[in-house]
């Protein structure tokens, strides 16, 4: 019995001498951790120290604008900008929709009201994108707290974005894709977090498309079936896609299987456009008819 003890006591005398090492140890942590933790707010003082109250306002006022989820008068120009074009559209009119003032495609007015409505949308991207580069320097002036995603603009960086989203704005008044599969790919190249760029891309679409379908309407090129029956599809694809996939995404963290699903559906795609004319030239003994008259 005696060795038994004498055994148990050398067993408590090892437990308590390891429990005292790692309570040492945890303590050192919590030691380095507190430490870690003053040298950046020492460093977050030093800072702001070396920054006037004005610097200091001026970010609390960006950070502030920033941190809002619905910009209120962002998005009245957005409303002002799409009301102008369908404004203008039906002013025009078309084979689909007479002019609300009797205007033919024949008028000298009908090519005024199109260089009217490339100045009403150029006007909005000028001003939009020269308050875009004053206020990231602004930004810069008063040591904004960037994030690594974020694109610092400029000229030049406005004037290459502004050219991509011109011909995505072509090629969506084209074929009717909005240019949500020029500009994707784009803002990924410029450094933009995935998750900004679906954003962007499908508030985008949201004036592209609904213009370009307007002037389908207008035009007399909307067979009604296939756009009630694809909207429907369209309206409960995006559903599913925002509140599964894109919350799978926030739970993961991997962003690539946005990259991956937009690379995928631009490559399906692209070939299914190939597919489709080629299709359609072989039906006409290859053979391209031309252009139809503009009055037409």
């Amino acid at each position: 019995t005696k060795v038994n003890d004498g055994d148990d006591v050398e067993e408590e005398e090892a437990e308590a001498d390891v429990k005292e090492e790692a309570g040492k140890a945890d303590a050192a942590d919590v030691k380095d951790e507190q430490d870690n933790a003053e040298e950046e707010f020492d460093a977050a003082e030093v800072n702001d120290g070396n920054d006037d109250d004005d610097k200091l306002k001026k970010r609390r006022q960006l950070l502030e604008e920033d941190s809002r989820q619905y910009p209120m008068e962002k998005l009245c120009y957005l409303l002002v900008l799409w009301i102008g074009l369908a404004l203008i559209i039906f002013l025009k009119g078309g084979k689909g929709v007479d002019s609300i003032v009797g205007i033919t495609c024949k008028s000298p007015w009908y090519g005024i009201l199109i260089a009217f409505q490339f100045l009403w949308t150029f006007g909005f991207a000028t001003i939009f994108g020269l308050t875009l580069v004053k206020k990231n320097k602004e930004k810069v002036e008063c040591n904004y707290p960037f994030h690594a995603n974020d694109v610092l603009w400029d000229g030049s960086k406005l004037r290459f974005y502004a050219m991509f989203t011109f011909m995505a704005g072509v090629v969506a008044g084209l074929i009717g894709i909005g240019g949500g599969m020029v500009l994707g790919p784009l803002m990924l190249i410029m450094g933009i977090h995935p998750r900004v760029s679906s954003a962007t891309t499908a508030t985008m679409i949201v004036l592209t498309s609904s213009s370009v379908a307007v002037m389908f309407v207008t035009s007399g090129l909307v067979p009604w079936e296939y756009a009630v029956y694809f909207f429907c599809i369209c309206l409960s694809g995006a559903y599913i896609g925002k509140k599964y996939i894109d919350g799978y995404v926030k739970k993961s963290g991997m962003a690539s299987i946005l990259i991956g699903i937009l690379a995928t559906i631009i490559g399906v795609a692209t070939i299914g456009c190939f597919v489709i004319v080629l299709l359609n030239l072989s039906k006409a003994n290859w053979c391209f008819d031309g252009f139809k008259p503009f009055c037409v």
